[in-house]
C-alpha cells in the first residue's frame, strides 16, 4: 500500500520527495518505478491546440511507460514522438529505470487538442499522467509566454538569481 503514497508526494513537489522516508533506493522485492515530474510548462496557445513539455524522472529499479494523458482543458491529449524532425502520435513512451523521459520542444511532447479554453500566461493547467505500472500522477503545468524557451543547463542543480 506504500505505492499509493508516492504519487501524492510527487504532486506536492520535489521538496516533499526529498523528505520521503520510503525512497532510499534500498528496494526489496521485484523493483518498482519511483516517478517524479519536473520542468513542466505549456507555451500559451495561439490556436485550438497547445503543446506540453515536462520531464519524468524514475529513481526506481523498474522501468515504466507513460501510456496516456488527460486534462480538463482539452478534449484530447496525445503523446507524440519526434523522429528525424517528423512528429507522430504514439501509444506511449518508455521511462527507463534510474533514468528519465524528457518531453521538450523539438522532441517528444504532449499535444493538447480541441482546447475547451485557451489558458493564459500565468495560469496553470491540471494534467493527469497515466502509466503502465505506476499510479496516475496529477501535475499542475504553468502556462508560459508563447515564445518561452527553458534556460540551457536547467538540470545541473545550480540555481542562479537567488
Amino acid at each position: 500500500m506504500r505505492l499509493r503514497a508516492v504519487p501524492s508526494l510527487v504532486v506536492a513537489g520535489a521538496l516533499a520527495l526529498a523528505g520521503c522516508g520510503g525512497s532510499d533506493g534500498s528496494g526489496s522485492g521485484g523493483g518498482t518505478a519511483d516517478l517524479s515530474v519536473g520542468s513542466a510548462y505549456m507555451p500559451q496557445p495561439v490556436s485550438d491546440m497547445a503543446a506540453g513539455f515536462l520531464t519524468i524522472t524514475n529513481e526506481g529499479d523498474a522501468a515504466d511507460r507513460l501510456t496516456s494523458v488527460s486534462s480538463d482543458v482539452a478534449g484530447q491529449v496525445t503523446v507524440h514522438e519526434t523522429v528525424d524532425g517528423a512528429m507522430q502520435e504514439v501509444d506511449g513512451l518508455d521511462i527507463p529505470a534510474h533514468g528519465s523521459l524528457v518531453l521538450e520542444s523539438g522532441g517528444n511532447h504532449l499535444m493538447f487538442e480541441q482546447l475547451k479554453r485557451k489558458p493564459k500566461q500565468g495560469q496553470k493547467v491540471s494534467v493527469e499522467l497515466r502509466f503502465d505500472r505506476s499510479d496516475p500522477v496529477t501535475v499542475e503545468i504553468p502556462v508560459k509566454p508563447a515564445t518561452y524557451t527553458p534556460k540551457a543547463g536547467h538540470r545541473t542543480g545550480h540555481e542562479t538569481g537567488h
